[in-house]
């Protein structure tokens, strides 16, 4: 019986391919869409995670996201230092400082400064340079996609492709000037702006005139220490705001969810391909059903139960809701892998085949349902009639 709807299924291939082409959409958006959704996410708190080292980040109270800078005292970090638990606290400096480019336009970069004797906070993946170059005069380090794209020099021809900055190029940062000692590899941040790193000390003279310039205390817990219990105590002793590095991410998740329309525009695109494909593939298995019922009514007359006839309908979903979703995963996963090294933000987590998984499950499930009730309430006499 199970070959016999097999037959059925791929006598028609205009239908069973209609079939799996809305599935395969469907599966396409509901993995397609969240992966770059995820992506976008990943990208808010980027800047987090590629400074793994600190256990905990201090900052304002009033801090609702990790671009959300309110500067601090430098005296804070000797008051956070003194809490007991506390193996070292180091300061950094973190803001938004235009580049003057060669050819006289401005470009605005994320400036990241690090504790001058330990550069604790500096970049994952150096390429070119080392970290300690950082303390040659006026060093910086910039990382590889600003680089080739926002600082690149201009062709020297008009259509031709830009220089990227190399070892030993100058930028100016707030009317100074800044020499290239490195290249390094950071994730992208949600803005895609370029980061530059350099020391503390070099920051704040390149940062605007401010009283308060310290943007975050990097703080690193003794061995054995309980982390929630220390976050309390430099709440506790400095009225500062505290967070381990999975909850400042959680912090500026947050904040982009509730905050902006990110969310719902993602979310409206995934619902409208489960709408759209569950209507191909309801309305194209139910005209299948209907074209074949003369069929399924010779197999009842023969004696086929309703259960029977079930069981076939339900190969015959779950089939093609299996081709669909395999065609639509691979597909999602040949785009993410052609992006790879353009600026779209794009994240495949393994939850994401869950989730697209169900989906085309439940279209499947809901073209089928509209099929049995037509085949379990069709009389065998049918296929007497002319």
């Amino acid at each position: 019986m199970n070959y016999i709807a097999l037959k059925m299924l791929m006598g028609d291939r205009g239908k069973y391919l209609g079939i799996v082409m809305g599935l395969t959409f469907a599966s396409l958006i509901m993995t397609q869409q969240p992966a770059i959704f995820v992506g976008l996410m990943a990208r808010t708190y980027s800047f987090i995670t590629d400074l793994g080292l600190p256990d905990i980040w201090v900052m304002d109270a009033k801090v609702q996201f990790v671009d959300d800078i309110k500067p601090l005292q430098d005296t804070e970090l000797y008051r956070v230092r003194g809490i007991s638990g506390v193996e070292w606290a180091m300061p950094l400096y973190k803001g938004l400082i235009k580049a003057r480019l060669s050819n006289g336009n401005f470009q605005t970069c994320i400036v990241v400064g690090l504790d001058d004797a330990t550069l604790i906070g500096g970049p994952p993946q150096m390429l070119e340079g080392r970290l300690e170059d950082l303390r040659r005069s006026d060093g910086v380090i910039v990382d590889i996609d600003g680089a080739r794209e926002k600082l690149a020099k201009p062709p020297a021809t008009p259509g031709g492709q830009p220089t990227p900055l190399k070892l030993g190029d100058t930028l100016e940062l707030n009317d100074r000037r800044a020499i290239v000692v490195g290249l390094a590899k950071v994730t992208r941040t949600f803005q895609s702006q370029p980061v530059i790193y350099t020391t503390y000390t070099r920051a704040t003279t390149y940062a605007p005139r401010e009283r308060k310039l310290l943007s975050f205390v990097l703080v690193k817990a003794k061995p054995g220490i309980d982390i929630p219990a220390l976050i309390q105590r430099i709440q506790g002793n400095t009225g500062l705001a505290a967070y381990s590095q999975q909850g400042f991410k959680q912090l500026t998740v947050d904040y982009f969810m509730q905050n902006t329309g990110i969310p719902i525009n993602f979310g409206m695109s995934v619902a409208l391909g489960f709408i759209v494909g569950a209507a191909i593939a309801g309305q194209t298995f139910y005209s299948f059903t209907l074209e074949n019922l003369r069929q399924f009514g010779v197999l009842k007359a023969m004696g086929a139960s309703n259960g029977t006839l079930l069981s076939m309908i339900l190969l015959q979903a779950a089939l093609v809701g299996c081709t669909g979703y395999g065609l639509g995963v691979g597909l999602t996963s040949l785009f993410g892998w052609s992006m790879r090294n353009t600026i779209l933000a794009f994240k495949f987590p393994w939850q994401l085949l869950v989730f697209s998984g169900v989906g085309v499950t439940l279209i499947c499930i809901f073209a089928a349902l509209i099929s049995i009730r037509k085949v379990i309430k069709l009389e065998p006499a049918t296929v007497f009639k002319g």
